[in-house]
């Protein structure tokens, strides 16, 4: 059977080579931060993975061929082009099917990662139940995708707009492993502490590395496994509650509810903390793909 998967020359040689490899999403570039920091940062990123010795891999669709592993012309396309919409793993055979362009999400870049022998991903921060999702049934399919997935992934926690504590429940359910980088303190993305805790701790990507070997010895690597990786500069906390409190208020005002709560409040922080959320949210995928570079080496 034809593979839908195309692998650039720099991924190609790492497989063939077996070399570490560090996934990388694409959605952030197309839908979470602006031009044209968007394509800087793209760059900026793949650059930090491979000064940790790794491989980057970029995972996108470009006219419906899944790309593991970009050109900068593609990651130019992704940055720039305005067909590119956002794909989740069920848009997935619909996509290329249809010969369209998409950048792909947590769910969609870790199942596409594991379909090409990937291991490792690096994201910002994890979908999760929304706030209302006993009414709304508002859930990511990050959290499904991930629960029967072989894959490692390196992230900020979820965003304090999500229901923090209804996540972490839900993580449990699923089987989905979960470690603390450094901190026994979950991360709320724009927080380093979420008020959550994490009860496993490592120190290291060797740690992390032997976390993963053990996995494979007693068969729990059916799901993936989660690195809490909290932000090195937090957010101002006083202006972050702050913010998040004037927003929840102007949703229910606006009578914003279920799927729409969500991004309405991820605008409403980036327009009203003057920067402040965007340069976290960079420094957060640069910390996060360092990390992900070391685990993949430790572990290759």
């Amino acid at each position: 059977m034809k593979s839908a998967l195309v692998f650039s020359p720099e991924v190609t040689a790492a497989l063939a080579s077996n070399s570490p490899i560090v996934a990388l999403e694409s959605t952030i570039i197309s839908h979470g931060l602006p031009r044209p920091s968007n394509l800087n940062v793209a760059r900026e990123v793949e650059a930090i993975v491979r000064e940790h010795g790794a491989t980057p891999a970029t995972i996108a669709i470009l006219d419906g061929i899944v790309h593991i592993g970009l050109t900068d012309e593609q990651l130019i396309a992704i940055a720039n082009r305005d067909d590119i919409s956002k794909a989740s793993s069920r848009d997935l055979a619909v996509l290329v099917a249809s010969k369209k362009s998409a950048a792909t999400t947590v769910a969609a870049t870790a199942h596409l990662a594991a379909l090409a022998g990937i291991r490792v991903f690096a994201t910002g921060g994890l979908g999760g139940v929304h706030r209302g999702a006993n009414e709304s049934f508002d859930e990511s399919a990050d959290l499904t995708a991930l629960s029967a997935l072989d894959i490692t992934v390196v992230c900020a926690g979820v965003k304090s707009i999500l229901d923090v504590g209804a996540t972490l429940e839900r993580l449990e359910t699923l089987a989905i492993g979960l470690v603390g980088f450094k901190t026994n303190a979950f991360p709320g993305f724009y927080l380093t502490d979420s008020g959550f805790t994490i009860e496993h701790r490592v120190e290291s990507a060797a740690d992390i590395a032997a976390v993963i070997k053990a996995r494979e010895l007693v068969g729990t690597n059916n799901a993936a496994l989660l690195v809490a990786n909290p932000v090195a500069t937090e957010m101002n906390r006083a202006k972050h509650d702050q913010i998040l409190a004037t927003g929840l208020a102007k949703a229910e005002a606006a009578h914003i509810t279920g799927k729409d709560v969500t991004p309405f409040l991820l605008e409403h922080f980036h327009s009203t903390s003057q920067g402040e959320s965007l340069s976290v949210n960079i420094e957060i995928i640069k910390s996060n793909s360092a990390l992900a570079a070391d685990i993949a080496v430790a572990s290759n």
